[in-house]
């Protein structure tokens, strides 16, 4: 849908802008610029209004500085670095490596310094509430402290107990703080005494590693006391679980022998070793009378020890042999029939059968030993048997037996642990001299110099603070003096700008049309701009509306609020005079709210020709890619209003009915409160972009007839704008409209 059923305007209207000169004078240029001459030359003129002032506060400040009291500050430092020694330790902490201090600990020991206990010691030591410098009622009634505490502004002394009244002094001139970095405590005090201020530091340096000392003495002699009661609740424990285990061993005859076992399990033991001796001999003799046997059998020698140990044994042999030796010196000389030799041989005969039956005697007493082992090894079997089934009925009672044994060593070993530490405790208590954490390693000392009021730095921060605010006075009133609204500003068609600040002009080539020349003038004290109007017959970049149809226009669409939002320029008339009543309306409405003029028809350059960046890209580029929000939104020169063109110089007009740019007038409307969108005659425009929630501004062509207003009226409202308003007559460049507060800054 395209809006082209209103009647063109086929005669453009050409007008052209004569400004009327007036003197020079230099003021802020038209983009926003001070002109720091004239700040200084305004400065200079009003000199006595600052050097008055700035002396004044110099001569008070060395009268106050030198009247007031001085006093004088001492410090002590403090180490905290833990000088527990290592002998003092526990037995059990002894091989512990502790660990450093931190930087929460060094600040606890801070507070520890700024305890009340601890101020009331010093107070008490150094007696300061006999002071009047500590009391203030000691130096008598003040009225001008008793009618400010009427007023709630101060404290009333009496108010006050004479203890709250020193502590309040004292707190008000002692400091102390922990150095950056390490775990030294640095101990302010001050005084109108430089002695009594190196006397009080000192003194609460002292009465801190006394404090420390005392906390210590008082923490052993609380363990000393606390041990004391356990150990002897301890003892009956012990006591009472030493009776139940030896009530309940002669209970259950779980008697201990040698090496603290039970005499059950200790029999057994020497059971067990019988047992295994009786097995030994019973073996050993069935296998020396096995052999003993088998050699009588073989009739071999019997060469058994058993059998060669024996007395009669020996001496059968011995005789054997004697008998053998006769037998071989007879036979030497007799023959075996002889009766001699058969004597002899009889005789060997003899001792042979006696030395076989002493041999059988010695196996059957082997026999004999091995059967008594046997019976032994069966009795002593039967007597293990027995202890086992004792053994085994008696578990039960060895197990709560055990249980009773471990609990009453469990309370014996915590009594002589306790008692270790009784000791310990109670000697650590005793001792007078405990080290503290800290040590003092830098002790205070008389200052003759004061340390309040600084007088030099004093003098010097009222003298220059007076300075400052008294130039920063009078530099303000002439700010708000430069910027204020001045007389109306008239602009011709393009042409040469010629800053008030630059000799020589300025121009954009190739991207706008020349602007004219501007010099900044003065007229009976009221600033103007005069603008030379060039040769060529063009309309003003910058244009002045009728003051109060557009006004009354501008002030009815601040005050609508978010229902006009979004304001659609269009008419009949020409592309320059719809631009030109376009940004007037969008100058007038930026004094009150946050505007922003949008170029759709671009059929004049004057809103590019207005900006402080003529050569910014605009929707096109913007459709294409080419440019960001940020590069294409720019200011007005002479308003707080902000700019959008339609684009750079040959543009395609195509890009203007992009789906896209609905989306970027959204965006627009969530970040100002209106949004004008200059769509000139509208003829190649999609409906929806300029209708969609708008209000219409139509600017007719002068010719129109009221009949034709009306009808056009009534089809802008049926083709879906909110609302629809018709101006008179489209703004001129000969019209005259007041500019806004100017801004110095966006």
């Amino acid at each position: 849908m395209r809006l082209a059923f209103w009647r063109a305007c086929n005669d453009e209207t050409v007008v052209q802008t004569v400004a009327t000169p007036a003197p020079p004078v230099s003021m802020p240029s038209a983009t926003g610029d001070l002109d720091l001459h004239a700040l200084g030359q305004a400065l200079l003129r009003k000199r006595g209004w600052i050097i008055l002032p700035t002396l004044l506060a110099l001569v008070l400040s060395l009268v106050a500085v030198n009247m007031v009291t001085p006093r004088f500050k001492s410090e002590a430092r403090i180490l905290i670095d833990g000088r527990e020694s290592v002998f003092l330790r526990p037995n059990g902490e002894r091989n512990e490596e502790r660990n450093p201090l931190d930087a929460e600990a060094v600040t606890s020991q801070v507070q520890l310094l700024q305890s009340r206990d601890l101020a009331r010691e010093i107070i008490k030591k150094n007696k300061l509430a006999e002071l009047p410098e500590f009391d203030p009622v000691l130096r008598g009634f003040s009225p001008l402290k008793s009618m400010l505490a009427l007023f709630g502004i101060g404290r009333d002394p009496f108010s006050l107990t004479p203890e709250e009244r020193v502590l309040e002094a004292y707190y008000e001139r002692f400091t102390a703080y922990a150095v950056d970095k390490s775990r030294v405590i640095v101990v302010e005090f001050q005084s109108r005494d430089p002695e009594l201020a190196a006397r009080v530091a000192n003194s609460i340096a002292e009465g801190y590693l006394v404090l420390q000392q005392d906390a210590r003495q008082q923490q052993a002699k609380s363990a000393s006391q606390w041990l004391a009661g356990e150990i002897e609740s301890l003892r009956r424990k012990v006591a009472e679980a030493e009776s139940r285990v030896e009530d309940f061993r002669s209970k259950s005859s779980l008697f201990v022998g040698t090496n603290n076992t039970t005499l059950s399990n200790q029999q057994m033991g020497e059971i067990n070793t019988q047992l295994n001796n009786a097995r030994a001999l019973k073996s050993d003799a069935e296998s020396k009378a096995r052999l003993i046997k088998d050699m009588l059998q073989s009739g071999k020698p019997i060469e058994a020890s058993e059998v060669l140990n024996s007395e009669l044994v020996r001496r059968l042999s011995e005789q054997r042999v004697t008998l053998r030796a006769q037998l071989a010196e007879q036979s030497s000389t007799l023959l075996d029939g002889h009766p001699r030799i058969k004597e002899l041989k009889a005789q060997l005969a003899d001792l042979d059968r006696q030395l076989r039956e002493e041999a059988g005697k010695v196996s059957r007493s082997l026999e004999n030993d091995a059967r008594i082992a046997a019976g032994r090894l069966e009795g002593l079997v039967a007597s293990l048997d027995q202890l086992k089934k004792q053994a085994s009925s008696t578990n039960g009672q060895d197990v709560q037996l055990r249980a009773f044994e471990r609990e009453a060593k469990a309370q014996r070993d915590l009594l002589e642990s306790y008692l270790a530490k009784y000791r310990e405790a109670n000697t650590r208590e005793n001792i007078e001299a405990a080290p503290a954490d800290g040590r003092i390693i830098s002790r205070a000392t008389v200052s003759n110099t004061p340390a309040y009021p600084k007088k030099l730095p004093i003098v010097l921060i009222a003298t220059l603070a007076t300075l400052l605010l008294t130039s920063g006075a009078i530099a303000t009133g002439e700010l708000l003096r430069m910027t204020a609204p001045r007389a109306a500003t008239v602009y011709a068609p393009p042409a040469e700008v010629v800053p008030a600040f630059v000799h020589e002009p300025v121009r954009a080539p190739g991207i706008v049309p020349e602007l004219p020349v501007v010099s900044v003038v003065e007229a009976d004290d009221a600033p103007a701009l005069a603008l030379r109007e060039p040769s060529a017959d063009f309309s003003g970049t910058e244009i002045a509306p009728e003051p109060d149809e557009v006004e009354r226009l501008a002030d009815d669409l601040n005050g609508a609020g978010a229902a006009a939002c979004k304001v659609t320029v269009l008419g009949t008339a020409s592309g320059d005079s719809i631009t030109r009543t376009a940004l007037t309306l969008a100058r007038l409405m930026a004094r009150q709210a946050k505007v922003v003029l949008v170029d759709l028809s671009a059929a004049s350059p004057m809103i590019s020709a207005a900006s402080v960046d003529p050569v910014a890209p605009g929707l096109a580029e913007l459709m294409q890619g080419e440019a960001s929000f940020t590069q294409i939104i720019t200011r007005d020169r002479l308003s707080r209003a902000h700019l959008v063109s339609a684009g750079r110089p040959g543009f395609d007009r195509v890009q203007l009915q992009s789906p896209r740019l609905v989306l970027a007038l959204d965006a627009l409307l969530r970040v100002y409160d209106h949004v004008l969108l200059d769509a000139g005659s509208a003829s190649d425009l999609p409906a929806d972009l300029l209708m969609s929630q708008a209000r219409a501004v139509l600017v007719p062509d002068v010719s129109m007839s009221p009949e034709a207003r009306t009808l056009m009226c009534d089809q802008l409202t049926e083709v879906g704008f909110s609302e629809v308003t018709i101006l008179e007559k489209p703004c001129q460049a000969s019209d005259a409209v007041k500019p806004g507060p100017r801004v110095v800054a966006a």
